[in-house]
């Protein structure tokens, strides 16, 4: 099945309707971009999968995290890049290769690489989803990290994440080779998109907090939103009503 001008389509679930996946997993009861964040998410009905983080930690391994430090999300000051695995899990900060053993296979994965660590992280996931890295997109604000992954596995899925869906945005991941463009929910319209697709483009989403909004964004043809709290809750049937609205 083709995407959006006749580009591939998100590797999982046929590209058949939009993929609602948990913001850094179930915020509302657990920390962020933890294990059992992640695992909370997927238990909500109507959740495809999960979009989370990962920097490096001091020896390199991929690690599951957003910020550059522990301060908001753990009240502890230290910086991720400092710490050791073991550090880092004992204030609960998984690793990439921990997460993937945990999380289902049938979950779709976007995950966020929040600095060049791709080197470090493709055999992970290659080791966790296979050669052709099923039901995961690698995705990033940071071109050096886009550039790495589109070296090391140019087959892959790849998004380029950015602030708005505008002319700026569509260019540079088309300059990229990416799969599609992450962008800020509030960017986008009908026409933002149109724009896009002609580009051969795939477009995705975050953050969505409104059930309301992400049958919105499903009847526009995004393939996937970054989803929390009521959003997530409604899941699937937010989306399926855009195609209930279609019919």
């Amino acid at each position: 099945m083709t995407g959006p001008a006749g580009g591939p389509s998100v590797p999982f679930g046929g590209g058949a309707r939009t993929l609602v996946l948990a913001h850094r997993g179930d915020t509302r009861s657990h920390p962020e971009n933890t294990i059992d964040a992640l695992l909370a998410a997927l238990a909500v009905p109507g959740c495809d999968g999960l979009e989370f983080d990962v920097r490096a930690a001091r020896d390199g391994t991929p690690v599951l995290a957003h910020d550059a430090t522990l301060e908001r999300a753990f009240g502890r000051a230290e910086r991720v890049r400092d710490l050791s695995p073991a550090d880092l899990a004992s204030v609960g900060v998984p690793t990439l290769r921990d997460a993937l053993a945990a999380v289902p296979r049938t979950a779709f994965l976007d995950i966020e690489l929040k600095e060049d660590v791709g080197a470090a992280v493709v055999p992970v996931v290659r080791a966790a989803r296979g050669p052709a890295a099923e039901g995961v997109v690698l995705s990033s604000f940071e071109e050096p990290a886009v550039a790495t992954v589109r070296l090391l596995v140019p087959e892959w899925a790849a998004w380029l994440n950015a602030m708005a869906l505008d002319d700026d945005a569509i260019a540079d991941a088309v300059r990229l080779g990416v799969r599609g463009v992450s962008v800020e929910v509030e960017t986008i319209d009908a026409a933002s998109v149109a724009k896009a697709h002609a580009a051969g483009l795939e477009v995705a989403a975050w953050t969505v907090v409104h059930p309301a909004r992400l049958t919105e964004l499903a009847a526009l043809g995004v393939v996937a939103v970054c989803v929390e709290d009521a959003a997530l809750d409604a899941g699937g049937a937010a989306v399926e009503a855009a195609g209930e609205e279609d019919r």
